[in-house]
Protein backbone atom coordinates (compact mmCIF):
# COMPACT_ATOMS: atom_id res chain seq x y z
CA UNK A 1 0.00 0.00 0.00
CA UNK A 2 1.45 3.11 -1.44
CA UNK A 3 1.76 5.47 2.11
CA UNK A 4 2.18 9.03 1.83
CA UNK A 5 5.37 10.81 3.87
CA UNK A 6 3.22 12.60 6.52
CA UNK A 7 6.46 14.74 7.76
CA UNK A 8 6.48 16.21 3.99
CA UNK A 9 2.78 17.48 4.92
CA UNK A 10 2.49 21.10 5.26
CA UNK A 11 -0.67 21.91 7.58
CA UNK A 12 -0.23 25.73 7.28
CA UNK A 13 -1.63 25.14 3.74
CA UNK A 14 -5.24 24.67 2.90
CA UNK A 15 -6.35 20.63 2.50
CA UNK A 16 -5.94 19.62 -1.04
CA UNK A 17 -9.17 18.75 -2.90
CA UNK A 18 -7.91 15.52 -5.18
CA UNK A 19 -8.07 12.17 -2.78
CA UNK A 20 -6.60 10.52 -1.40
CA UNK A 21 -4.00 13.14 -0.67
CA UNK A 22 -6.51 15.28 0.85
CA UNK A 23 -6.86 12.08 3.66
CA UNK A 24 -3.17 11.99 4.06
CA UNK A 25 -3.52 16.05 5.20
CA UNK A 26 -6.11 15.43 8.10
CA UNK A 27 -4.01 11.76 8.46
CA UNK A 28 -0.98 14.02 9.49
CA UNK A 29 -3.59 16.81 11.21
CA UNK A 30 -5.11 14.52 13.43
CA UNK A 31 -1.92 13.06 14.48
CA UNK A 32 -0.83 16.38 15.71
CA UNK A 33 -3.63 16.96 17.63
CA UNK A 34 -3.07 13.43 19.00
CA UNK A 35 0.60 14.28 20.30
CA UNK A 36 -0.43 17.50 22.55
CA UNK A 37 -3.17 15.10 23.94
CA UNK A 38 -0.74 12.39 25.00
CA UNK A 39 1.86 15.04 26.27
CA UNK A 40 -1.29 16.31 28.51
CA UNK A 41 -2.07 12.66 29.48
CA UNK A 42 1.70 11.79 29.99
CA UNK A 43 0.56 8.21 28.08
CA UNK A 44 0.59 6.73 24.34
CA UNK A 45 -3.47 6.89 23.36
CA UNK A 46 -5.22 3.76 22.47
CA UNK A 47 -8.01 3.07 19.89
CA UNK A 48 -10.64 -0.86 19.71
CA UNK A 49 -12.31 -1.00 16.18
CA UNK A 50 -15.18 -3.62 16.79
CA UNK A 51 -17.03 -5.02 13.81
CA UNK A 52 -20.30 -6.22 13.45
CA UNK A 53 -21.49 -7.86 10.91
CA UNK A 54 -19.94 -8.94 7.42
CA UNK A 55 -16.43 -9.45 5.83
CA UNK A 56 -17.22 -6.29 3.85
CA UNK A 57 -17.49 -4.53 7.42
CA UNK A 58 -14.30 -6.95 8.51
CA UNK A 59 -11.99 -5.36 5.36
CA UNK A 60 -13.49 -1.42 6.30
CA UNK A 61 -12.37 -2.14 9.94
CA UNK A 62 -9.10 -2.87 8.70
CA UNK A 63 -8.92 0.37 6.83
CA UNK A 64 -9.98 2.10 10.10
CA UNK A 65 -7.17 0.60 11.98
CA UNK A 66 -4.69 0.91 9.24
CA UNK A 67 -5.79 4.74 9.83
CA UNK A 68 -5.88 5.31 13.32
CA UNK A 69 -2.33 3.63 13.49
CA UNK A 70 -0.96 6.41 11.13
CA UNK A 71 -2.72 9.18 13.32
CA UNK A 72 -0.22 7.42 15.96
CA UNK A 73 -3.19 5.22 18.24
CA UNK A 74 -1.69 2.07 19.79
CA UNK A 75 -4.54 -0.84 19.42
CA UNK A 76 -6.49 -1.95 23.03
CA UNK A 77 -8.22 -5.43 22.30
CA UNK A 78 -10.91 -3.97 25.32
CA UNK A 79 -13.37 -1.41 24.79
CA UNK A 80 -13.59 -0.14 28.00
CA UNK A 81 -9.96 0.79 28.24
CA UNK A 82 -9.67 2.16 24.65
CA UNK A 83 -9.38 6.03 23.89
CA UNK A 84 -11.31 5.49 20.55
CA UNK A 85 -13.77 3.19 20.34
CA UNK A 86 -15.07 2.57 16.60
CA UNK A 87 -18.72 0.05 16.56
CA UNK A 88 -18.30 -0.79 12.51
CA UNK A 89 -22.26 -1.56 12.60
CA UNK A 90 -24.34 -4.13 10.57
CA UNK A 91 -28.24 -4.10 10.71
CA UNK A 92 -29.25 -6.91 8.23
CA UNK A 93 -30.72 -8.14 11.36
CA UNK A 94 -32.82 -6.34 14.39
CA UNK A 95 -30.65 -7.52 17.37
CA UNK A 96 -27.36 -6.48 15.51
CA UNK A 97 -28.78 -3.25 16.68
CA UNK A 98 -30.10 -4.01 19.83
CA UNK A 99 -26.24 -5.24 20.58
CA UNK A 100 -24.63 -1.58 19.31
CA UNK A 101 -27.31 0.33 21.56
CA UNK A 102 -26.11 -2.25 24.80
CA UNK A 103 -22.66 -1.69 23.95
CA UNK A 104 -23.43 2.22 23.86
CA UNK A 105 -24.88 1.74 27.18
CA UNK A 106 -22.13 -0.02 28.77
CA UNK A 107 -19.21 2.92 27.56
CA UNK A 108 -21.06 5.82 28.65
CA UNK A 109 -20.47 5.29 32.30
CA UNK A 110 -16.69 4.69 30.88
CA UNK A 111 -16.69 7.51 29.10
CA UNK A 112 -17.42 10.20 31.87
CA UNK A 113 -14.10 8.64 33.57
CA UNK A 114 -11.78 9.11 30.60
CA UNK A 115 -11.18 13.25 29.65
CA UNK A 116 -9.70 11.62 26.25
CA UNK A 117 -12.25 8.81 24.83
CA UNK A 118 -13.91 9.33 21.81
CA UNK A 119 -16.56 7.17 20.88
CA UNK A 120 -17.47 6.67 16.75
CA UNK A 121 -20.11 4.97 14.72
CA UNK A 122 -19.95 3.59 11.03
CA UNK A 123 -21.56 1.10 8.82
CA UNK A 124 -24.92 -0.04 7.68
CA UNK A 125 -26.54 0.58 10.74
CA UNK A 126 -25.81 4.56 10.63
CA UNK A 127 -27.85 4.49 7.16
CA UNK A 128 -31.11 4.28 8.99
CA UNK A 129 -32.03 7.91 9.56
CA UNK A 130 -34.29 6.76 12.38
CA UNK A 131 -31.16 5.34 13.86
CA UNK A 132 -29.03 8.56 13.30
CA UNK A 133 -31.80 10.73 15.00
CA UNK A 134 -31.97 8.45 17.85
CA UNK A 135 -28.34 8.49 18.49
CA UNK A 136 -28.41 12.64 18.31
CA UNK A 137 -31.52 12.54 20.75
CA UNK A 138 -30.21 9.74 23.60
CA UNK A 139 -26.75 9.18 22.81
CA UNK A 140 -25.27 12.51 22.90
CA UNK A 141 -22.10 11.23 24.15
CA UNK A 142 -21.38 9.42 20.85
CA UNK A 143 -18.72 11.86 19.22
CA UNK A 144 -18.50 10.70 15.53
CA UNK A 145 -21.66 9.29 13.01
CA UNK A 146 -20.63 7.94 10.08
CA UNK A 147 -22.03 5.32 7.09
CA UNK A 148 -20.87 3.10 4.34
CA UNK A 149 -20.24 5.72 1.66
CA UNK A 150 -17.62 8.03 3.22
CA UNK A 151 -15.58 5.26 5.25
CA UNK A 152 -12.72 7.08 3.03
CA UNK A 153 -13.19 10.52 5.02
CA UNK A 154 -13.04 8.69 8.45
CA UNK A 155 -9.23 10.76 9.28
CA UNK A 156 -11.17 14.12 8.12
CA UNK A 157 -13.86 13.19 10.27
CA UNK A 158 -11.73 12.10 12.89
CA UNK A 159 -9.38 15.24 12.82
CA UNK A 160 -12.43 17.46 12.81
CA UNK A 161 -13.92 16.20 16.19
CA UNK A 162 -10.66 15.93 17.84
CA UNK A 163 -10.29 20.17 17.39
CA UNK A 164 -13.76 20.32 18.38
CA UNK A 165 -15.88 18.90 21.12
CA UNK A 166 -19.31 18.73 18.98
CA UNK A 167 -20.51 15.67 17.42
CA UNK A 168 -19.47 15.20 13.91
CA UNK A 169 -22.64 13.50 11.91
CA UNK A 170 -21.25 12.91 8.48
CA UNK A 171 -24.13 10.59 6.17
CA UNK A 172 -24.16 10.02 2.66
CA UNK A 173 -27.17 8.68 0.77
CA UNK A 174 -25.10 7.02 -1.95
CA UNK A 175 -22.06 7.54 -3.65
CA UNK A 176 -20.32 6.58 -7.07
CA UNK A 177 -17.03 7.31 -5.59
CA UNK A 178 -14.24 5.10 -4.81
CA UNK A 179 -10.83 6.17 -3.40
CA UNK A 180 -7.71 4.03 -4.20
CA UNK A 181 -4.80 4.08 -1.78
CA UNK A 182 -5.45 4.88 1.58
CA UNK A 183 -3.98 2.77 4.83
CA UNK A 184 -5.25 -0.52 5.84
CA UNK A 185 -3.95 -3.01 8.83
CA UNK A 186 -4.81 -6.63 7.66
CA UNK A 187 -5.71 -8.98 10.37
CA UNK A 188 -3.68 -11.48 8.62
CA UNK A 189 -0.54 -11.29 8.09
CA UNK A 190 -0.99 -14.15 4.85
CA UNK A 191 -4.44 -13.68 3.73
CA UNK A 192 -6.77 -10.75 2.90
CA UNK A 193 -9.63 -9.47 1.98
CA UNK A 194 -9.96 -7.42 -1.37
CA UNK A 195 -13.37 -5.65 -2.50
CA UNK A 196 -13.79 -5.69 -6.16
CA UNK A 197 -17.06 -3.77 -6.07
CA UNK A 198 -19.64 -2.10 -3.57
CA UNK A 199 -23.13 -1.59 -3.00
CA UNK A 200 -25.73 -3.70 -4.53
CA UNK A 201 -28.69 -3.66 -7.33
CA UNK A 202 -30.60 -6.91 -6.49
CA UNK A 203 -33.29 -5.60 -4.00
CA UNK A 204 -34.18 -8.67 -2.35
CA UNK A 205 -37.59 -7.72 -1.11
CA UNK A 206 -36.37 -8.88 2.78
CA UNK A 207 -32.94 -6.53 2.53
CA UNK A 208 -32.08 -3.47 3.14
CA UNK A 209 -28.35 -3.98 2.12
CA UNK A 210 -28.90 -2.00 -1.48
CA UNK A 211 -30.54 0.90 0.71
CA UNK A 212 -27.52 1.34 3.21
CA UNK A 213 -24.71 0.33 0.83
CA UNK A 214 -25.82 2.13 -2.20
CA UNK A 215 -26.35 0.85 -5.91
CA UNK A 216 -23.39 -1.65 -7.47
CA UNK A 217 -20.42 0.05 -8.30
CA UNK A 218 -17.14 -1.69 -9.43
CA UNK A 219 -13.37 -1.00 -8.92
CA UNK A 220 -11.43 -0.61 -12.12
CA UNK A 221 -9.43 -4.35 -12.57
CA UNK A 222 -6.08 -2.96 -13.04
CA UNK A 223 -5.96 -1.29 -9.29
CA UNK A 224 -7.41 -4.93 -8.16
CA UNK A 225 -4.55 -6.44 -9.71
CA UNK A 226 -2.60 -3.89 -8.36
CA UNK A 227 -3.45 -3.90 -4.94
CA UNK A 228 -3.01 -7.99 -4.80
CA UNK A 229 0.24 -7.96 -6.32
CA UNK A 230 1.25 -5.65 -3.18
CA UNK A 231 -0.63 -8.07 -0.82
CA UNK A 232 1.41 -10.98 -2.75
CA UNK A 233 4.65 -8.80 -2.16
CA UNK A 234 3.64 -8.63 1.15
CA UNK A 235 3.76 -12.12 1.89
CA UNK A 236 -0.28 -12.93 1.81
CA UNK A 237 -0.79 -16.23 -0.44
CA UNK A 238 -4.87 -16.21 0.18
CA UNK A 239 -7.06 -13.71 -1.19
CA UNK A 240 -10.94 -13.49 -0.68
CA UNK A 241 -12.77 -10.91 -3.41
CA UNK A 242 -15.65 -9.54 -1.47
CA UNK A 243 -18.85 -7.84 -3.51
CA UNK A 244 -22.24 -8.36 -2.60
CA UNK A 245 -22.95 -10.18 -5.60
CA UNK A 246 -19.76 -10.74 -7.32
CA UNK A 247 -21.09 -12.57 -10.22
CA UNK A 248 -22.35 -8.78 -11.46
CA UNK A 249 -18.67 -7.49 -11.16
CA UNK A 250 -17.59 -5.16 -14.10
CA UNK A 251 -21.25 -4.17 -15.18
CA UNK A 252 -20.66 -0.84 -14.13
CA UNK A 253 -17.27 -0.34 -15.63
CA UNK A 254 -16.60 2.23 -18.52
CA UNK A 255 -14.92 -0.91 -20.29
CA UNK A 256 -17.22 -3.89 -18.70
CA UNK A 257 -15.46 -6.99 -18.11
CA UNK A 258 -16.73 -10.04 -16.33
CA UNK A 259 -16.48 -11.70 -12.79
CA UNK A 260 -14.69 -14.51 -14.85
CA UNK A 261 -12.06 -12.71 -16.69
CA UNK A 262 -10.93 -10.65 -14.00
CA UNK A 263 -10.65 -14.04 -11.95
CA UNK A 264 -8.22 -15.26 -14.85
CA UNK A 265 -6.07 -11.96 -14.68
CA UNK A 266 -5.85 -13.06 -10.74
CA UNK A 267 -5.45 -16.09 -11.53
CA UNK A 268 -1.47 -15.20 -13.24
CA UNK A 269 -0.48 -13.83 -10.26
CA UNK A 270 3.06 -15.34 -9.30
CA UNK A 271 3.17 -16.62 -6.26
CA UNK A 272 -0.64 -16.42 -5.32
CA UNK A 273 -1.73 -19.36 -4.39
CA UNK A 274 -5.47 -19.29 -3.28
CA UNK A 275 -8.32 -17.31 -4.43
CA UNK A 276 -11.84 -17.24 -2.79
CA UNK A 277 -15.13 -15.17 -3.60
CA UNK A 278 -18.01 -14.14 -1.96
CA UNK A 279 -21.04 -13.71 -2.25
CA UNK A 280 -22.48 -15.50 -5.37
CA UNK A 281 -25.86 -14.75 -6.98
CA UNK A 282 -27.44 -17.94 -8.56
CA UNK A 283 -29.07 -15.33 -11.17
CA UNK A 284 -25.93 -14.26 -12.39
CA UNK A 285 -23.61 -17.34 -11.85
CA UNK A 286 -22.24 -17.99 -15.82
CA UNK A 287 -21.44 -21.05 -17.40
CA UNK A 288 -18.37 -19.12 -18.20
CA UNK A 289 -17.70 -18.69 -14.84
CA UNK A 290 -18.11 -22.53 -13.88
CA UNK A 291 -15.78 -23.17 -17.06
CA UNK A 292 -13.00 -20.65 -15.29
CA UNK A 293 -13.23 -22.31 -11.62
CA UNK A 294 -13.47 -25.94 -13.34
CA UNK A 295 -10.09 -25.07 -14.86
CA UNK A 296 -8.06 -23.24 -12.51
CA UNK A 297 -5.42 -24.47 -10.39
CA UNK A 298 -5.86 -21.15 -7.41
CA UNK A 299 -9.51 -20.74 -7.11
CA UNK A 300 -10.27 -22.92 -3.98
CA UNK A 301 -12.92 -25.83 -4.28
CA UNK A 302 -15.89 -23.73 -2.24
CA UNK A 303 -18.73 -21.69 -3.55
CA UNK A 304 -21.38 -20.14 -1.30
CA UNK A 305 -24.69 -19.72 -3.27
CA UNK A 306 -27.28 -18.67 -1.28
CA UNK A 307 -30.44 -19.85 -2.06
CA UNK A 308 -32.77 -18.14 1.00
CA UNK A 309 -35.76 -20.80 -0.05
CA UNK A 310 -36.67 -23.96 -2.05
CA UNK A 311 -39.98 -22.79 -2.85
CA UNK A 312 -40.38 -21.09 -6.45
CA UNK A 313 -43.48 -19.10 -4.89
CA UNK A 314 -41.82 -17.50 -2.27
CA UNK A 315 -38.77 -16.42 -3.76
CA UNK A 316 -40.56 -14.67 -6.32
CA UNK A 317 -42.36 -13.39 -3.25
CA UNK A 318 -38.36 -12.55 -2.14
CA UNK A 319 -37.15 -10.84 -5.32
CA UNK A 320 -35.04 -13.70 -6.16
CA UNK A 321 -35.36 -13.94 -9.78
CA UNK A 322 -34.88 -17.80 -10.09
CA UNK A 323 -37.34 -20.69 -9.14
CA UNK A 324 -36.14 -24.26 -7.15
CA UNK A 325 -35.92 -25.73 -10.71
CA UNK A 326 -33.59 -23.07 -12.01
CA UNK A 327 -31.86 -23.11 -9.02
CA UNK A 328 -30.98 -27.25 -9.10
CA UNK A 329 -30.43 -26.98 -12.27
CA UNK A 330 -27.50 -25.08 -12.02
CA UNK A 331 -26.39 -27.08 -8.58
CA UNK A 332 -25.95 -30.25 -11.08
CA UNK A 333 -24.20 -28.07 -13.68
CA UNK A 334 -21.41 -26.80 -10.89
CA UNK A 335 -20.85 -30.23 -9.55
CA UNK A 336 -20.80 -31.75 -13.00
CA UNK A 337 -18.11 -29.14 -14.06
CA UNK A 338 -16.69 -29.69 -10.84
CA UNK A 339 -17.24 -32.83 -8.28
CA UNK A 340 -15.13 -31.70 -5.63
CA UNK A 341 -16.69 -28.46 -5.18
CA UNK A 342 -18.13 -27.64 -1.72
CA UNK A 343 -21.33 -26.04 -1.53
CA UNK A 344 -22.53 -23.63 1.07
CA UNK A 345 -25.64 -21.37 1.54
CA UNK A 346 -28.03 -19.17 3.07
CA UNK A 347 -31.52 -19.85 4.60
CA UNK A 348 -34.62 -17.50 5.32
CA UNK A 349 -36.75 -19.92 7.60
CA UNK A 350 -40.57 -17.97 8.40
CA UNK A 351 -40.68 -15.32 5.56
CA UNK A 352 -44.30 -13.64 5.52
CA UNK A 353 -46.21 -16.21 3.66
CA UNK A 354 -44.42 -19.61 4.43
CA UNK A 355 -46.53 -22.16 4.50
CA UNK A 356 -45.72 -25.36 5.75
CA UNK A 357 -45.73 -26.86 2.31
CA UNK A 358 -43.30 -24.09 1.13
CA UNK A 359 -41.15 -24.80 4.24
CA UNK A 360 -40.41 -28.87 3.16
CA UNK A 361 -39.69 -27.28 -0.60
CA UNK A 362 -36.94 -25.91 1.08
CA UNK A 363 -36.04 -28.77 2.91
CA UNK A 364 -36.08 -30.77 -0.32
CA UNK A 365 -33.58 -28.61 -1.68
CA UNK A 366 -31.25 -29.47 1.19
CA UNK A 367 -31.79 -32.94 0.77
CA UNK A 368 -31.11 -32.49 -2.89
CA UNK A 369 -27.76 -30.42 -2.86
CA UNK A 370 -26.34 -31.87 0.17
CA UNK A 371 -24.47 -28.92 1.25
CA UNK A 372 -21.40 -28.97 3.47
CA UNK A 373 -22.86 -26.19 5.88
CA UNK A 374 -25.72 -23.77 5.37
CA UNK A 375 -26.17 -20.65 7.35
CA UNK A 376 -29.69 -20.64 8.52
CA UNK A 377 -31.43 -17.64 9.98
CA UNK A 378 -35.60 -16.62 11.39
CA UNK A 379 -36.86 -13.99 8.80
CA UNK A 380 -36.35 -10.89 10.90
CA UNK A 381 -38.39 -7.61 10.01
CA UNK A 382 -36.19 -4.36 8.56
CA UNK A 383 -38.23 -1.59 8.60
CA UNK A 384 -38.13 0.30 4.71
CA UNK A 385 -38.42 -3.19 2.84
CA UNK A 386 -41.24 -4.62 0.71
CA UNK A 387 -41.11 -8.09 3.16
CA UNK A 388 -41.97 -5.78 6.37
CA UNK A 389 -45.02 -4.80 5.39
CA UNK A 390 -46.11 -7.88 3.59
CA UNK A 391 -49.24 -9.68 5.46
CA UNK A 392 -48.93 -13.27 6.66
CA UNK A 393 -45.80 -12.86 8.89
CA UNK A 394 -45.42 -16.52 10.17
CA UNK A 395 -46.47 -16.88 14.11
CA UNK A 396 -43.25 -17.06 16.09
CA UNK A 397 -43.74 -20.31 17.41
CA UNK A 398 -43.98 -21.56 14.06
CA UNK A 399 -41.00 -20.14 12.64
CA UNK A 400 -38.31 -21.39 15.31
CA UNK A 401 -39.91 -25.02 15.26
CA UNK A 402 -38.89 -25.03 11.44
CA UNK A 403 -35.56 -23.64 12.22
CA UNK A 404 -35.16 -26.24 14.72
CA UNK A 405 -36.31 -28.74 11.96
CA UNK A 406 -34.28 -27.33 8.79
CA UNK A 407 -30.89 -26.88 11.80
CA UNK A 408 -31.10 -30.54 12.31
CA UNK A 409 -31.45 -31.89 8.82
CA UNK A 410 -28.37 -29.26 7.50
CA UNK A 411 -26.37 -30.61 10.46
CA UNK A 412 -27.26 -34.45 9.48
CA UNK A 413 -26.70 -34.18 5.92
CA UNK A 414 -23.31 -31.88 6.26
CA UNK A 415 -22.02 -34.61 8.41
CA UNK A 416 -22.56 -37.20 6.05
CA UNK A 417 -20.70 -35.13 3.48
CA UNK A 418 -17.38 -33.91 5.16
CA UNK A 419 -17.09 -37.78 6.67
CA UNK A 420 -15.95 -38.49 2.46
CA UNK A 421 -12.66 -36.43 3.23
CA UNK A 422 -11.73 -38.51 6.08
CA UNK A 423 -8.45 -40.66 5.66
CA UNK A 424 -7.29 -37.94 2.48
CA UNK A 425 -4.51 -35.54 2.14
CA UNK A 426 -5.31 -32.46 1.82
CA UNK A 427 -3.16 -28.50 1.64
CA UNK A 428 -4.43 -26.61 4.10
CA UNK A 429 -3.53 -23.21 4.88
CA UNK A 430 -1.89 -22.59 8.81
CA UNK A 431 -4.00 -19.91 9.92
CA UNK A 432 -3.45 -20.02 13.97
CA UNK A 433 -2.94 -21.92 17.76
CA UNK A 434 -6.14 -23.92 18.36
CA UNK A 435 -7.47 -21.92 20.67
CA UNK A 436 -8.91 -24.80 23.20
CA UNK A 437 -5.51 -26.57 22.67
CA UNK A 438 -2.25 -24.59 22.19
CA UNK A 439 -0.66 -28.07 21.25
CA UNK A 440 -2.49 -27.84 17.93
CA UNK A 441 -2.60 -25.55 15.04
CA UNK A 442 -6.05 -24.67 13.20
CA UNK A 443 -5.85 -24.41 9.07
CA UNK A 444 -8.57 -24.22 6.69
CA UNK A 445 -8.93 -26.49 3.72
CA UNK A 446 -9.70 -25.74 -0.17
CA UNK A 447 -13.09 -25.88 0.70
CA UNK A 448 -13.23 -23.61 3.58
CA UNK A 449 -13.64 -26.65 6.48
CA UNK A 450 -11.25 -26.53 9.50
CA UNK A 451 -8.57 -29.30 10.67
CA UNK A 452 -6.74 -29.22 13.55
CA UNK A 453 -3.67 -31.14 14.07
CA UNK A 454 -0.78 -31.25 16.61
CA UNK A 455 2.39 -28.80 15.15
CA UNK A 456 4.29 -26.14 16.25
CA UNK A 457 3.48 -22.07 15.14
CA UNK A 458 6.35 -21.44 12.93
CA UNK A 459 4.18 -23.02 10.57
CA UNK A 460 1.38 -20.20 10.43
CA UNK A 461 0.81 -18.69 6.94
CA UNK A 462 2.11 -21.96 4.74
CA UNK A 463 0.26 -24.14 3.29
CA UNK A 464 0.85 -28.09 4.54
CA UNK A 465 -0.06 -31.01 3.51
CA UNK A 466 -2.38 -32.61 6.14
CA UNK A 467 -4.26 -36.11 6.75
CA UNK A 468 -7.59 -35.97 7.43
CA UNK A 469 -7.74 -38.74 10.20
CA UNK A 470 -11.50 -38.30 11.90
CA UNK A 471 -14.20 -36.27 10.75
CA UNK A 472 -16.29 -34.52 13.51
CA UNK A 473 -19.20 -32.95 11.46
CA UNK A 474 -17.95 -29.51 10.45
CA UNK A 475 -14.25 -29.87 11.17
CA UNK A 476 -11.42 -32.39 11.19
CA UNK A 477 -8.49 -33.91 13.09
CA UNK A 478 -5.59 -34.44 11.08
CA UNK A 479 -1.88 -35.31 11.30
CA UNK A 480 1.11 -33.55 9.66
CA UNK A 481 2.44 -35.06 6.43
Amino acid sequence: MKILDLSKIDLSKEAPEVEPERQYYFIAKARAILKKQEEEAGRKLTFCVTTFGCQMNARDSEKLTGILEQIGYIEEPEEEKADFVIFNTCTVRENANQRVYGRLGQLKRVKKTNPYMLIGLCGCMMQEPEVVEKLKKSYRFVDLIFGTHNIFKFAELAATRLESSRMVIDIWKDTDKIVENLPSERKFPFKSGVNIMFGCNNFCSYCIVPYVRGRERSREPEAIIEEIKRLVADGVVEVMLLGQNVNSYGKTLDNPITFAQLLKEIENIDDLKRIRFMTSHPKDLSDELIEVMAQSKKICRHLHLPVQSGSSRILKQMNRKYTKEQYLSLVEKLKTAIPDLSLTTDIIVGFPGETEEDFEETLDVVRKVRYDSAFTFIYSKRTGTPAAVMEEQVPEEIVKKRFHRLLTEVQRIAEEVCSVHEGSVQSVLVEAVNEQDPSLMTGRLSNNLLVHFPATSDIIGQLKEVKLTACKGFYYIGELI
